[in-house]
């Protein structure tokens, strides 16, 4: 018996009449599939398997999340530490799989630690072009007595060729200014007066502290161990993509990232092997349609955490700011 939750958690489960439910939308393939057949779907299978039977150069962007190297379970299925070579060689296993699938204007976000960023680095250089490595801030996480707090992970940004999509633009971040410096007309310099305080649309970095891991009061919330913010995926897929694209997650989880292209306008195929968070990706995938809001992302760009204490009333009021084209609701309140 699970204990109950409080009255305020919005965590997202699952009755077993959902569950039923749900299930009856999965997908199995067992031969190699036309993109139409796979399109906007949840493939409930190992993506070792079904990697193989995805049309070639077919898929504009690809966000891995792959198991960490460390011993952890996820609901019915666990993955055990290895040294830093086995990993990689885990690795070598799919990425040239990533490669083939992807179209030649193609990008991947591979997601990683400390224990195993380095493997990753090495073995997507063997296939892509590496541009960047991101990190970003994870606020979860315990002390430690004898060594530094493990507070940040990392991803890594690579390409097909030279001939990628990025839209700056999408992802420009607004962050609370701290000296308003004016012109000598007293004007504002390179910031702007909000209903929120004052603002200033900054180029993004590959330093992300604007994002707040997923807890029991935020209505994306599951019970998956490893989840990722719906925030962090607006940002790569906007970044990445164009509208009508096609984004792979071939280690879904609970089902962000088909989330978020579906918010924004992306096609989306979604690989993951354990039946419970396909069914929760099915649930998440449905409640998208009644509120495609991005809690953190509004106006058309990203805030820093905690700007937005009345985000509801915010997003109907004009912002002295020249609006951007990815507008999808409005947002709930950061928390």
């Amino acid at each position: 018996m699970t204990a109950p939750r409080a009255p305020r958690n919005r965590t997202i489960t699952l009755s077993q009449e959902e569950r039923a439910f749900y299930r009856a939308k999965l997908m199995q393939l067992e031969a190699p599939a036309a993109l139409t057949e796979v399109l906007d779907h949840t493939i409930c299978q190992d993506a070792l398997t079904v990697l193989d039977w995805l049309p070639p150069n077919s898929i504009d962007l690809v966000f891995a999340d792959p198991p960490y190297n460390l011993s952890k379970t996820f609901n019915s299925h666990a993955f055990s530490a290895m040294s830093l070579d086995e990993y990689e060689s885990w690795l070598m296993i799919w990425l040239p799989q990533i490669q083939r699938v992807l179209k030649p204007t193609g990008s991947v976000y591979i997601c990683g630690d400390w224990r195993s960023s380095a493997a990753i680095h090495r073995a997507l250089g063997k296939f892509f072009i590496v541009r960047n490595r991101i990190t970003w801030e994870r606020e979860k996480g315990r002390g430690a007595r004898r060594n530094w707090k493990n507070s940040s992970e990392d991803i890594w940004f690579a390409t097909v060729s030279d001939d990628y999509t990025f839209h700056v633009d999408a992802v420009k971040l607004m962050r609370r200014v701290i000296a308003p410096y004016r012109n000598e007309k007293g004007l504002p310099k390179d910031w702007s007066e909000t209903a929120n305080g004052r603002f200033r649309l900054t180029h993004p970095s590959n330093l992300w502290t604007d994002l707040t891991v997923p807890f029991w009061s935020m209505p994306e919330n599951t019970d998956h161990p490893t989840q990722k913010p719906e925030k962090l995926l607006a940002k790569i897929i906007l970044a990445s993509s164009n509208p009508g694209d096609v984004v792979l997650d071939p280690f879904l989880g609970s089902g962000t990232t088909s989330v978020t292209a579906k918010k924004l306008g992306r096609h989306f195929i979604g690989i993951e092997i354990d039946e419970t968070y396909c069914c929760l990706t099915e649930k998440r995938l449905a409640l998208a349609d009644d509120n495609p809001a991005i809690q953190g992302y509004t106006g058309g760009v990203f805030w820093e955490r905690n700007t937005l204490a009345h985000q509801k009333k915010s997003s109907k009021k004009k912002l002295a700011l020249k609006p951007q084209p990815h507008l999808f609701g409005e947002l709930e309140e950061q928390q």
